[in-house]
């Protein structure tokens, strides 16, 4: 997480009060008022991208943050990561686009855009990214999927 989701975590996780699940809430509210596009570089497999966008998640699976869908399409055997770049969404437009992201429908909004890719670099000023819920680094980040690093029991 890179942008909205990962400055609400930060404001929520500088809070004393209130506490639980409130916090999130509380945090939110604050961020929307102060919600703006950032300016974003990218580099998806190496091709260029400068956009501003209020949120870029990477994913190799398709949800976190308590069962958002925020990357639905992301597969973790596949050996490629899911980008998802919410734009230039104003207040009213992500408050309205937020609960399609339970169900992964947001990916239609056209405000909303999905690359699957091997490696991402990304950098933005000001911006700390989260990894499920837990800090992070800084930007700028490369991720990279590297297909069969990891082997799961079954």
């Amino acid at each position: 997480a890179a942008g909205f989701d990962a400055i609400v975590n930060e404001r929520a996780n500088r809070m004393r009060w209130p506490r639980g699940s409130r916090r999130y809430d509380l945090a939110i509210m604050v961020e929307l008022a102060r919600l703006r596009p950032r300016r974003y570089k990218l580099r998806l497999d190496g091709q260029p991208y400068e956009l501003d966008a209020v949120l870029v998640a990477v994913g190799n699976c398709p949800s976190y943050g308590g069962g958002m869908r925020i990357c639905p399409d992301a597969d973790p055997t596949d050996g490629l990561l899911d980008v998802v770049v919410g734009g230039r969404l104003d207040r009213r437009t992500l408050i309205r686009v937020k609960p399609s992201i339970y169900q992964g429908t947001h990916l239609r909004h056209p405000l909303v855009s999905s690359y699957r890719v091997r490696t991402v670099e990304l950098a933005a000023e000001g911006i700390t990214t989260y990894a499920d819920g837990e800090r992070s680094l800084d930007l700028p980040e490369t991720v990279t999927a590297v297909p069969g690093a990891l082997r799961l029991l079954r």
